[in-house]
């Protein structure tokens, strides 16, 4: 494995599993000393200690970086540790059960906005000022979704939180490159991580039939581009958002919308007066099994 990161301090939030974890191995893979985040204790220092016994450097701090308390000691360790702050991977977010618009409520709305967008605000500004005041340029990098772009049935709090971390990210892009500190995304597509292992091999098979290129992504997939969007390989490369899909936003239309309304909201549609035909409990097509 290239060694472009040597001598770089990352923060990886929300790394303690899946997508994130996988980022902190590459990232560590390739030198630089990592940050694992999450807010569970023990998975935090289980990623670490793996980590180190890889002969990474490795920070483990858990913290819920929804809130600025935590966040501050998130970046006040780091520098204690390690002197400063070069990469920032705001990979941290919440999905939460499936709601139609019809029934989601204001908690749901709320904390899916605050754990996956006023977290990346809250972790970017900190870091950027600290690249700042330490003259350092650095990369910030946020993990969106390309549901940042097409839409999912149901998850309409998910979606406008991965869209608005997109343009959140083309917007500091902008103010931080006068500082030489870059912000990119990542949109991830169907990624297959522990959490689908337990629907077993046939219902990945069915997610990636779905996929151009014919099989689900890895966590891999993903951190192999923060990784060079982390290195000085993108080094002209700020504003931008990079899918990681496998080809899925190149079809004109994606399988996934057709998942079934809930019973609750079908019940509520009523038959367009003089259409003879059944009410559908979905657009057309097969139905397919959530993924983001």
């Amino acid at each position: 494995m290239e060694q472009r990161l040597v001598g770089k301090v990352a923060v990886v939030t929300g790394s303690s599993r899946g997508i994130g974890r996988g980022i902190a191995e590459r990232l560590a893979g390739e030198g630089a000393k990592v940050v694992v985040n999450g807010r569970q204790p023990e998975t935090v220092a289980a990623v670490a200690q793996a980590l180190r016994a890889d002969g990474a450097e490795v920070l483990a701090v858990p913290a819920d970086v929804g809130l600025r308390a935590e966040v501050d000691r998130l970046f006040a360790e780091t520098v204690a540790s390690f002197g400063g702050v070069d990469i920032l991977v705001n990979n941290v977010a919440w999905t939460g059960h499936r709601a139609h618009f019809l029934e989601l409520d204001e908690a749901h709305w709320d904390t899916a906005l605050g754990t996956n967008l006023k977290s990346a605000y809250l972790c970017a500004h900190r870091a950027a000022n600290l690249m700042v005041d330490q003259g350092r340029a650095g990369s910030l990098i946020a993990i969106s979704s390309f549901s940042a772009a097409r839409a999912h049935r149901c998850l309409a709090a998910y979606d406008a939180s991965k869209g608005g971390l997109e343009a959140f990210t083309r917007a500091i892009a902008v103010d931080l490159a006068p500082f030489g500190i870059r912000a990119n995304v990542v949109g991830p597509g169907a990624i297959h991580t522990e959490l689908h292992e337990q629907r077993g091999l046939a219902a990945a098979r069915q997610r990636g039939a779905t996929v151009p290129l014919g099989r689900v992504g890895m966590p891999a997939d993903i951190a192999g581009a923060v990784a060079f969007l982390a290195s000085d390989d993108a080094g002209y490369i700020t504003g931008q958002v990079l899918y990681v899909d496998g080809g899925m936003l190149a079809q004109l239309r994606s399988p996934q919308v057709d998942d079934p309304l809930p019973p609750s909201v079908h019940a509520r549609r009523r038959q367009p007066p003089g259409d003879p035909q059944p009410l559908r409990a979905w657009a057309s097509g097969p139905v397919f099994p959530e993924y983001s």
